[in-house]
């Protein structure tokens, strides 16, 4: 996953900066993106409108 595609908002590419900050391994990344994508579905909304 890189931060420069398009589509990436602010929230989503300061995610995957602090997860590379903490040296996740590629794995457990997709896994987190792939559970907020889900979580995103559930609640019918975008978690970066949902962030404050």
């Amino acid at each position: 996953m890189n931060p420069s595609t398009l589509g990436v908002t602010p929230l989503r590419h300061r995610m995957l900066d602090d997860m590379r900050m903490r040296k996740l391994e590629p794995k457990t990344e997709a896994g987190h993106l792939r559970a907020v994508r889900q979580l995103a579905v559930f609640l019918k909304d975008s978690p970066a409108t949902r962030h404050r």
